[in-house]
């Protein structure tokens, strides 16, 4: 068994801005502990540093049992081995770069063959044949397929999805008994969501995750430690307690920090009254002086901490008018994935696309953005003065990268810098305005692919998973910029919450069939009941 005991830790970022400061918790032998707060307070950060990956200013950070990492995004740039591999102990990691550089020596120089038995030795030591083994039984269970059979495909060919699960069922079967999990449900479909609070909830692990997912939370998670402000605090409930602890706790900081600027202000007339009184009279003057220690002494010990500031998010998605029909679809099938089906999506409407992981409803979003970049038969084509605007699920933009948000838009739209500065601040990235869009947590990103829609002026918004990452106050923010935008809106989701406010639902079956119905549904449907082609 294993736990977390992190100590007065502090962080600067690199260019000196504090982060956090003072952060103080324990996450005992097997609790459920959920890191929440808004993008960009620090969350991923606070993991990393736990991680080891980052060195605190300040504190200090231990643990036992062993750390297995999930991070927030995963690169797609390798195969499911190397993917499965970034998330296996050091050991084994260290063991395995050691094996392959000895087998590559062994093929140009044979007499190194002690080396390569001696790897192989450390290999089978740090137990990688037997976590091969267990690698095989997390991609039949995720993916149907052994592990001889995918350990070499690229880890791009998965869903993000897929990929998720895949990562989560060599964590929860691994040896490590302390798991930090980022956004592990973003990219799961429902079924995947509710597997993942059933395993979290029957292991023994220690399990510390950053979720924004209310659901995940609430039938996870036994303690909730909030991030915000650049320190923490903790709520030893549940997350259906949270909420009144949160205002709670807020009214308690506000009251102390109103009678504190009473008692501030109260010491200072007192401080003013005696001065006079002491020019006059000689008498008072001594308690004129302690009258004036007493009020350096308070400043000194400072005002307790202040409220929480609540987040103020502005979404301004404009759009504009369009013919009638704004997407059609004839006869269209993407490849590999659905069968032909038809579509008319009529100006103004709000379409959720709903279904399992892999089915395809990524891939038909990047098709109506961009017919060619995904094979397809049949026909899919925008109505007049269309403009599509595409959300990227897993905010691959190489096109924004090594740039800062001011200078992405002040280039892309030729704004002027102090009107980037008003755009930025609407969506609280001004601090950021210089960070590379990499760097970024991936609600800040999030936020910035939603700001881009916006200035585009597009009129077609193709949203994949746009809530993945938000905090809860920058989904509400989108949703009612959605509520008031003028256009048509086609988005993924696997967002209860956030699905139950648009018009029809598309559903992207297992089986390869695409159906439309009023109201969503979050299981494979059965074609017997309530269904019709779409």
């Amino acid at each position: 068994m294993g736990h977390i005991d992190v100590s007065d830790l502090a962080y600067a970022l690199p260019d000196g801005r504090p982060l956090l400061r003072e952060v103080s918790f324990r996450v005992g032998q097997g609790a459920k502990a959920a890191l929440v707060g808004p993008n960009g307070g620090g969350k991923t950060t606070l993991l990393r540093l736990i991680a080891g990956e980052l060195t605190p200013s300040a504190g200090k950070v231990a643990n036992t049992g062993g750390l297995g990492v999930m991070r927030q995004f995963t690169a797609e740039d390798r195969t499911v081995r190397e993917l499965l591999l970034s998330v296996a102990p050091p050991r084994i990691r260290a063991a395995t770069g050691a094996l392959a550089r000895a087998e590559a020596a062994l093929a140009d120089a044979p007499e190194t063959q002690i080396a390569y038995a001696q790897a192989i030795s450390d290999f089978t030591e740090a137990g990688g044949y037997d976590l091969e083994v267990v690698w095989d039984a997390c991609t039949t269970l995720a993916l149907g397929l052994p592990y001889e059979d995918v350990r070499d495909r690229p880890a791009g060919t998965l869903s993000g999805g897929e990929q998720k699960r895949l990562m989560l069922e060599t964590l929860l079967r691994g040896p490590d008994e302390v798991l930090l999990l980022d956004e592990p449900d973003n990219y799961l479909d429902i079924p995947g969501k509710q597997w993942l609070e059933e395993r979290l909830r029957a292991t023994t692990k220690t399990v510390l995750l950053v979720s924004h997912d209310r659901r995940l939370l609430a039938g996870t998670a036994d303690r909730i430690i909030t991030v915000e402000s650049g320190t923490v605090w903790v709520h030893g409930g549940g997350f259906a307690t949270y909420p009144a602890a949160r205002r709670d706790r807020a009214a308690r900081m506000g009251e102390l920090r109103r009678r504190w600027d009473e008692e501030h202000a109260r010491l200072r007339r007192l401080v003013h009254a005696l001065r006079q009184r002491a020019a006059a009279n000689d008498a008072v003057a001594s308690s004129y002086q302690a009258a004036r220690s007493r009020l350096a002494r308070f400043e000194e010990a400072g005002p307790p901490e202040p409220p929480p500031r609540e987040q103020n998010i502005r979404v301004r998605l404009r759009g504009g008018r369009t013919g009638k029909r704004a997407v059609v679809c004839e006869g269209l099938a993407v490849a590999d994935l659905t069968e032909p089906f038809d579509l008319e999506v009529w100006y103004g409407e709000r379409v959720a696309v709903l279904g399992a992981n892999g089915s395809g409803k990524s891939q038909f979003l990047k098709l109506l953005a961009d017919p060619s970049s995904v094979p397809h038969q049949g026909t899919a084509r925008l109505g007049a003065r269309v403009a599509p605007g595409h959300f990227v699920q897993t905010h691959t933009r190489p096109d924004l990268r090594d740039r800062g948000p001011a200078e992405i838009i002040t280039t892309g739209f030729g704004t002027t810098l102090n009107d980037a500065m008003r755009a930025l601040a609407r969506y609280e990235l001004a601090p950021t305005r210089r960070q590379p869009f990499q760097t970024l947590s991936g609600g800040q990103q999030a936020r910035l692919q939603i700001l881009l829609l916006e200035l585009s002026g597009c009129t077609l918004l193709l949203l994949d998973e746009p809530t993945d990452n938000l905090d809860l106050a920058s989904a509400q923010a989108l949703q009612d910029g959605l509520t008031a935008y003028q256009g048509t809106v086609l988005a993924v989701t696997h967002d209860r919450w956030f699905a139950d406010d648009f018009d029809r639902y598309l559903i992207f079956e297992p089986d390869g069939t695409v159906h439309h119905r009023s109201t969503p549904t979050w299981e494979p449907m059965n074609r017997t009941h309530e269904t019709e082609q779409a």
